[in-house]
């Protein structure tokens, strides 16, 4: 009531009514609902319905009555000369729910408006999840989202931040830099506590996360929050799912591609691990680069998706296949993955959907005889021992030799690589497809182009990709070449009513294409061209006939 009339009431009632302070008079510009305690037992039910829709709850006592219990906010203070604080400051450091402690004259107005401003930061900038007052430290979750801030603010990966790292910190979080004077100051007061908290004159690890315990105990708690939460930290420090997952919509028979700017952060992402500049990611770089994440993303199968070196470690160019592969298969995880890398943050966009190119309809591409997608799938399909794996590693480079030490439960089903269309780059991406002729789900039949693998030396080998042909493909408009697998060794006449090529004559396929992966070198990739040709000739040759 003294709040509200900015007076003390002669008459005062046992329950004030409820009132709510607008969001425009209060210093965080929130509005405040607040709800008076009511003794009487005939209220008993009342009062535990407003505890339970309370977002905090200010216990007061009277510093003049000598029995002192578990509370927040000591009344009428000018009743006394001395302050209970003494008293109570023990109990506060028992029990950790306890934000502050606030003594306050409902009569002279003293410490009123401090008493709410308390309440309202108590619910948006809480101590619990930050601090534990009894170690006097950081509690471990708060360490490890600040420890991920840290790691995504380092934009070179030495571990320091240096003066333009932290000013461009001091931008994004608090949207002004710090003046040359003020980041000076910073590194002196951490300089003064700590020996290594300085270093090359930068911010280290230690140091960044010693400023944010020094802010708590110096009851800035509003500080930290506002760093945790420009990073997209909820209240129990937990990354939002709005942060995470921002909505992405995607119209049917469309895909999903990187743009040029994720691209260029991707790249940006690599450089700052790829520690020896080799142009590839070892096992320990590969580490270092996933901290960031709660779970490492990338499964040992990876290694035989895209490229890599004589080492076996992923190569620039296999690294940025494998995040092409990742948006196209599943843009929501890329989505995640961004989220964890900080990328709307050190880009400047709203949210990491910024990052994304969704495809036009593959229908207007037909009516514009021309296609501006970047990624095209190519779906494998062949009977068991057909040379299908064989078919998606021979894309990343691997003969034979190479392919006979990947381990069986390494195995992937996808490979991902470059090919050039008309000079132009382009990603083509191969799914191998499981063979059980009496069942081909959606996802098996859709795609750019099919790819039919038969072994020339197993007269059994043809009639399966004939069969799927015939059911799946011969009415669909979808490109299909046929591949004679396994070409160095012996041609066996297949049973089939007819050979693979007026098989091919008679449904007007190109004619079989011999491919083996039986060579010194690396595999020809010619083949890999033409089956990225392919979709955009089918472009031109639907609008011809139509």
């Amino acid at each position: 009531m003294s709040l509200v009339s900015e007076e003390f009431p002669d008459d005062v009632p046992l329950r004030a009514e409820e009132i709510t302070i607008p969001a425009d008079v209060t210093p965080e510009r929130v509005p405040t609902h607040i709800v008076d305690y009511s003794g009487n037992a005939t209220d008993h039910t009342n009062n535990i319905l407003s505890f339970l829709q309370a977002n905090v709850i200010c216990i007061v006592y009277s510093v003049n009555n000598k029995k002192v219990p578990l509370i927040l906010v000591g009344n009428k203070s000018d009743l006394v000369e001395h302050s209970s604080m003494e008293t109570i400051l023990p109990i506060m450091n028992q029990y950790s729910d306890i934000e502050t402690c606030v003594e306050c004259s409902a009569k002279n107005l003293k410490n009123i408006s401090e008493l709410f401003y308390y309440a309202q930061k108590a619910v948006l900038h809480p101590t619990g999840p930050l601090y534990c007052p009894e170690e006097k430290e950081m509690k471990p979750s708060c360490i490890k989202s600040l420890t991920r801030i840290f790691k995504v603010s380092d934009l070179d990966n030495d571990g320091i931040l240096n003066d333009k790292e932290l000013n461009f910190f001091q931008r994004t979080c608090f949207n002004m830099p710090l003046a040359p004077q003020a980041l000076e100051d910073v590194k002196n007061v951490v300089r003064k506590n700590m020996t290594d908290g300085v270093e090359d004159n930068g911010l280290t690890l230690k140091g960044f996360l010693f400023l944010h315990t020094l802010f708590i105990q110096r009851g800035r708690h509003e500080t930290t929050w506002t760093v945790l939460r420009r990073f997209g930290y909820d209240d129990d420090l937990e990354l939002h799912q709005e942060y995470l997952f921002p909505l992405l919509k995607i119209p049917a028979d469309c895909t999903t591609e990187l743009n040029h700017n994720a691209y260029l952060f991707l790249q940006s992402v690599f450089d700052k691990h790829d520690k020896d500049r080799d142009c590839a990611l070892s096992p320990e770089e590969v580490k270092d680069l996933f901290k960031v994440f709660p779970y490492m993303p990338w499964g040992p199968d990876v290694n035989n998706t895209v490229c890599t070196n004589d080492q076996g470690w992923i190569t620039y160019q296999g690294y940025l296949s494998q995040w092409t592969l990742t948006t196209y298969l599943d843009v929501q995880r890329c989505l995640e993955y961004l989220g964890y890398l900080g990328y709307s943050i050190i880009c400047e966009q709203e949210s990491q959907a910024a990052a994304i190119t969704v495809t036009r309809n593959k229908r207007i591409d037909l009516q514009k005889k021309q296609t501006q997608r970047s990624v095209f799938r190519c779906n494998i399909l062949g009977a068991r021992g057909s040379g299908k794996t064989s078919f998606l590693q021979a894309f990343l480079g691997r003969n034979l030799l190479k392919q006979r030490k990947i381990r069986e439960d390494h195995k992937s089903f996808y490979s991902i690589n470059t090919t050039y269309v008309y000079g132009q780059e382009k990603y083509l991406l191969l799914h191998e497809v499981m063979p059980d002729f009496d069942f081909l789900s959606e996802e098996d039949l859709a795609c750019d182009v099919v790819c039919l693998v038969y072994d020339v030396n197993n007269p059994r080998s043809f009639e399966y990709c004939a069969k799927v042909y015939k059911q799946y493909f011969m009415d669909s408009k979808t490109p299909c070449m046929m591949i004679a697998s396994k070409s160095d060794l012996h041609e066996a006449r297949q049973h089939y009513s007819l050979t693979p090529l007026d098989f091919c004559r008679k449904n007007k396929l190109h004619p079989p294409q011999p491919w083996t992966c039986n060579t010194v070198d690396a595999p020809n990739k010619d083949l890999y061209t033409k089956l990225t040709t392919m979709y955009r000739l089918r472009l031109q040759i639907d609008c011809r006939s139509e």
